[in-house]
């Protein structure tokens, strides 16, 4: 079922409304959709190198759109509609949840955890619905999302558009290890800025 799935997104790319689908997909992909939009992001670019830039802006705007959506989902249905779809992703337990945004540097962590999942293959929605659920901060949540969907949708149109299927092929066999490394690096830097930003205001 997921590999019929994997193949019809596959599909979208060619269709002459390709960005309207990738609006979508990116858009649902936050909340509950299981493919990442990278699967449509990869052939479009390399079917339309020069427009890498629309390509990764379309990606960004509709996942950052949807990962609002999913906070809210958290935020007002978690228990009628969150609850469910942390089950089709195998997660049953979410108590620990609230105990771990009350304990100390838990908005650090917080934000840490959803960098992660905004850059590398790690499943966003479950963070977007989560964020929600525990009252994490709108203002940090909206531009973790956009930093981290943003980074990850631009390199990967750059990459695309400027070096072709070559880098097609690299980006798929290490998407995993090449994200968490730049993941981390994104972290470090953000937490010098966040240090440097507080050391300056007291």
């Amino acid at each position: 079922m997921f590999k019929e799935l994997y193949l019809k997104t596959i599909n979208l790319a060619g269709h002459k409304s390709s960005k309207f689908f990738l609006g979508i997909m990116s858009f649902i992909e936050s909340f509950i959709f299981p493919i990442p939009p990278d699967v449509l992001i990869i052939p479009m670019t390399i079917a339309r190198k020069h427009e890498w830039l629309k390509i990764a802006s379309i990606a960004t705007i509709g996942s950052v759109l949807g990962a609002c959506l999913g906070y809210f989902i958290g935020y007002v249905f978690f228990n009628e509609i969150g609850v469910k779809i942390f089950e089709l992703y195998g997660v049953d337990n979410t108590s620990f949840l609230k105990d771990k945004m009350s304990s100390e540097g838990g908005t650090i962590a917080w934000m840490t955890l959803l960098a992660i999942a905004g850059f590398s293959p790690i499943p966003f929605k479950l963070l977007t619905i989560t964020s929600g659920f525990v009252h994490f901060n709108l203002f940090y949540f909206i531009i973790v999302s956009l930093i981290t969907r943003g980074s990850r949708f631009f390199l990967v149109s750059f990459l695309i558009g400027n070096f072709g299927s070559t880098m097609k092929k690299i980006i798929e066999k290490k998407l995993l290890k090449f994200s968490i490394i730049l993941s981390i690096i994104l972290i470090i830097f953000a937490y010098l800025i966040y240090k440097f930003l507080i050391d300056f205001v007291n």
